[in-house]
């Protein structure tokens, strides 16, 4: 294959590569009737994420070991026979013994429940952070998509300029430089489109990860942007208790608990226990020697005996007591409260940070959803008015519309901003929904 052929196969696949993007309008990944919601798509996150499933398991393994730890211990039963090597005697004995488990079954049982209400609380509080996470990649794909829309009204809004000025400068009415400097700033505009189109399709991309979805499965957001930050702007945020009921802080005071209940159950297993045994015995023994029956005959002496034996068996604790066992439950006990305190303040100090932002953040869109992007989009069609009608020049219409891109791209990380706010908020009040 000559240099020439894999040039012209070159060009051709970025021409292929261009169309495609070119293709990928914002209804390709919008639907405001089909598509998926915010509210959708963390409910199906929550449904079938499948590291979310995986931690979930954690609940059936403590109830498991909630089970378990509620059995009693098991009986054992001994067998033995004995027989004379060179004689006839024998001796065939059962015995049976029956452990009480005192004390200890309960202690079992109180740290086997608090485990379970702790990975309970954990999993939950991983139901939040993906949530949470949900929230931000859904948001990321919301950005991505308003930023598409701004620069495919601008492409449009210069391609008719430009086709204009075409005319123009082929009639003479208007210089070609201005018909070039406007063909320019088309491609220019094509260009980051071209870029944007990239970005939301891995933001959608990220947000299918999150959602436990294939990459290749469609998926087109219902919500807009604009939409999300004022329906979510209008709700309430939360009760001033919200730090005691995030699952992470409500899994420490469980871990602390579990660390209390560990301490009960290593001091029970340093008590006294007792086992119950009972046995059988059947003997079966004679000698050489002859005796006589009671009518006179003789016969060999023999005889078959039968035993039964029962007690009980104590278990003294005079030298292990569990003094061991009972020292490391403590200490882990002192570390689990410290990690509770740790976690009640940064839930109290993330949801006072959290509130602060999304105040400002919500002041600051109101800022601009008022006037000033209506005067933004009111001052370019005005210099593009005037520029129809020879009053300015394409220069001016060219740093007006720059300046209308950069108000929107503005407002859309003004936007953003108001958005990852009640993200963070939803997040530190423990809100899953």
């Amino acid at each position: 294959m000559n240099r020439r052929l894999m040039a012209a196969l070159f060009v051709a696949l970025v021409v292929l590569a261009s169309a495609k993007a070119a293709a990928q309008t914002v209804d390709s990944f919008v639907d405001p009737v089909a598509g998926l919601s915010l509210d959708q798509a963390i409910a199906r996150a929550l449904a079938q994420e499948p590291s979310l499933r995986a931690t979930r398991t954690t609940i059936d393994v403590a109830r498991g070991v909630r089970l378990q730890a509620g059995l009693r211990r098991n009986p054992s039963l001994s067998a033995e026979f004995r027989e004379e090597p060179s004689g006839t005697d024998n001796q065939t004995m059962l015995n049976v013994e029956w452990p009480l488990d005192l004390f200890r079954r309960e202690g079992r049982i109180a740290v086997a429940d608090r485990e379970l209400a702790a990975a309970e609380h954990s999993v939950a509080d991983r139901e939040r952070l993906l949530a949470a996470e949900v929230r931000t990649r859904y948001g990321d794909a919301l950005i991505a998509v308003r930023d598409l829309t701004v620069l495919d009204e601008l492409v449009e809004a210069t391609r008719r300029q430009l086709d204009l000025l075409r005319s123009r400068a082929e009639s003479g009415a208007s210089p070609p430089l201005e018909r070039d400097l406007v063909d320019v700033e088309v491609r220019r505009l094509n260009a980051d489109r071209l870029l944007q189109v990239g970005r939301v399709e891995r933001a959608l991309y990220e947000l299918k990860r999150v959602l436990g979805a294939s990459p290749a499965e469609g998926l087109r957001l219902r919500d807009a942007l604009e939409d999300v930050v004022r329906r979510h702007s209008a709700v309430d945020p939360g009760t001033t208790d919200a730090d005691q009921r995030r699952p992470d802080v409500r899994e420490a005071a469980a871990r602390v608990a579990v660390a209390e209940a560990k301490i009960d159950r290593a001091e029970r297993e340093g008590r006294f226990d007792v086992t119950f045994f009972a046995g059988y015995a059947r003997m079966d023994a004679g000698f050489p020697q002859f005796g006589l029956s009671p009518t006179g005959a003789p016969e060999r002496v023999r005889g078959l005996f039968h035993y039964v034996t029962g007690g009980a068996m104590v278990t003294l604790p005079l030298f292990n007591r569990n003094q061991g066992e009972v020292a490391t439950a403590r200490a882990e006990r002192a570390g689990a409260a410290a990690m509770q305190e740790a976690a009640a303040l940064s839930a109290q100090s993330e949801i006072a940070a959290a509130r602060s932002l999304d105040q400002r953040a919500h002041d600051a869109v109101q800022l601009y959803a008022g006037d000033a992007q209506k005067l933004a989009r009111q001052n370019l069609s005005v210099v593009r008015q005037s520029y129809e009608l020879g009053r300015t020049t394409i220069f001016e219409v060219l740093a007006e519309q720059k300046r209308y891109l950069d108000l929107e791209r503005a407002y859309t990380e003004t936007l953003r901003a108001a958005y990852e706010a009640r993200t963070a908020l939803n997040r530190a009040l423990g809100e899953t929904r």
